[in-house]
């Protein structure tokens, strides 16, 4: 018996994700060290961006959704949801919550204090100078599904660090 064998899925998501996670805070600070902050912002957000239609044709594909499915708020939610279990570690999951709020719209929150990206940041010292690519890759991915939306609030930098707390709300524009 193999090793996929002998591992159950959610252990090998867990430990894919996990992996993604360490190597993303890791180039951040490597970028940081070589460039500065202000460049390893720049260069994360162009990572997130150009990643992110290769990011969702594959999610669209492993879900079986067609670009016409993304047409209904709810098929999209569900969508997004199902694309955020697939790609983060358990342990990063539980702590974020997206849920529709009101009719097209979704409220994103992030649980006290426990956004992955906020705990990194500030364990390796960046925070000050960090600007948030957890949602702004949730953006990145409306983007690349061509849904039109508008983000309350807009993020400058890290609201967690900010203002104690990240939350907010994605209105969707479906035509």
């Amino acid at each position: 018996m193999g090793a996929l064998e002998k591992i159950e899925k959610t252990e090998i998501r867990d430990l894919l994700g996990k992996g993604w996670l360490t190597h993303d805070g890791m180039w951040f600070y490597n970028t940081y060290l070589e460039c500065g902050i202000e460049k390893a912002n720049q260069l994360n957000k162009a990572a997130i961006k150009s990643m992110a239609p290769f990011e969702m044709d594959r999610m669209k594909r492993i879900l079986g959704i067609v670009q016409e499915d993304l047409g209904n708020c709810d098929k999209l939610f569900q969508f997004m949801l199902a694309a955020l279990e697939l790609t983060l570690p358990e342990s990063v999951f539980k702590n974020f919550h997206l849920a529709p709020s009101a009719e097209n719209l979704i409220h994103w929150k992030w649980n006290d204090m426990k956004c992955f990206a906020y705990t990194g940041m500030k364990q390796i010292g960046l925070i000050d100078g960090y600007r948030c690519g957890v949602i702004y890759r949730v953006e990145c991915w409306l983007k690349a599904l061509g849904i039109k939306y508008e983000i309350q609030p807009v993020i400058e930098g890290c609201l967690m660090h900010e203002k104690g707390l990240c939350e907010g709300d994605i209105q969707i524009f479906l035509s």
